[in-house]
């Protein structure tokens, strides 16, 4: 069945950063696209509404779920003419992290980007004794380490 909404009106930009704001980033669902910095810009181009996406990386996996995601989020919201514009330059990096998307991240287990050589403490416990395991986590944009106070391991944010 397909659903068809009318535009009477179309939403504010700010409307829009709120509404994207909501929508999680696929491989850290705590963290949202807007918080992850890959939503690089919002505008209307006449009545389309145009979303520009940076990727973490050009060959990231989540990519197409991302602007899936970004589409269903926005479609569900009424906007009926949308193009999203992938923009590789300049290149995604971790200084785009908001700071309430690092918290999250923390909080979550996952050792926010350090622009010097790792983690400086874990995510878990606090704890400054951590060593890494590999330099290959459970995404390509993640480093696998563990503490060594309380011997859990934890995903590290590498930095790009």
């Amino acid at each position: 069945m397909e659903r068809t909404v009318a535009n009477t009106s179309p939403a504010s930009v700010a409307q829009i950063w709120d509404w994207l704001d909501k929508v999680p980033d696929p491989e850290i669902p705590v963290i949202s696209l807007v918080d992850l910095g890959v939503i690089r810009d919002v505008a209307y181009d006449g009545d389309t509404l145009v979303v520009s996406v940076t990727p973490t990386y050009s060959g990231c996996p989540a990519t197409g779920i991302i602007n899936m995601d970004i589409e269903t989020a926005l479609r569900d919201h009424g906007v009926s003419k949308l193009e999203l514009r992938r923009k590789l330059a300049p290149a995604w990096t971790t200084d785009w992290l908001s700071d309430k998307g690092r918290a999250a991240m923390q909080e979550f287990g996952i050792a926010p980007p350090q622009p010097t050589g790792g983690p400086k403490k874990c995510p878990n416990c606090g704890s400054q004794h951590v060593e890494k395991l590999s330099q290959f986590g459970s995404t390509p944009c993640k480093a696998q380490w563990r503490c060594t106070a309380c011997l859990e391991p934890f995903d590290y944010f590498k930095c790009i």
